[in-house]
């Protein structure tokens, strides 16, 4: 989550030009502000938005990951994925010339859908998963938020870091690498 506030105050700066500079970098692609999704689901919404960097090479290199098996253990890891998952519906969006309306979900309860692609009347809730394996509860979050929807019973999917494709109670289950 960003939080400007406590980035300019980290950086010594003010909090407007912490605003710019992430303005300049979001400008270059760089980094994606990707925004909280706002339909009332009846919750009270997080607004803030997510930082996301969209070179992972430039994200390890950040933190200090100089080589592919240092990732596997570190303690980023998950938001790593993460941001490999959104770089890559951002360029597949743009590739096609589309600008996508790409969005995160999360309650004030800490319920959390990394990934909510609104196509007007087609809403799709996706769940970035670094594991190789996949565990019950990586369903759970995706779950709440299609019943908060109600009848428009949006599509779901879990993007992990295996390689099997199936699907599990009408979530699609795809590896990485379909991405």
């Amino acid at each position: 989550m960003l939080n400007l506030s406590s980035l300019a105050s980290d950086c010594g700066i003010t909090h407007t030009t912490a605003r710019r500079w992430i303005s300049i970098l979001e400008a270059s692609f760089l980094v994606l502000l990707l925004r909280p999704h706002h339909v009332n689901l009846g919750k009270r919404l997080i607004k803030s938005p997510k930082l996301y960097f969209l070179d992972t090479g430039l994200l390890c290199f950040l933190l200090g990951i100089r080589s592919p098996e240092e990732i596997v253990h570190h303690a980023q890891r998950g938001a790593i994925f993460e941001t490999l998952v959104v770089s890559e519906l951002m360029k597949n969006f743009l590739h096609r010339g589309d600008l996508p309306d790409l969005f995160f979900w999360r309650d004030s309860t800490g319920r959390e859908v990394d990934f909510v692609i609104d196509l007007g009347k087609q809403r799709i809730g996706i769940e970035a998963k670094s594991a190789q394996t996949i565990a019950a509860d990586f369903f759970d979050h995706l779950r709440y938020w299609r019943r908060l929807s109600g009848r428009s019973r949006p599509t779901c999917a879990l993007i992990y870091g295996g390689d099997r494709r199936y699907v599990d109670d009408d979530v699609a289950v795809h590896p990485w690498h379909v991405l």
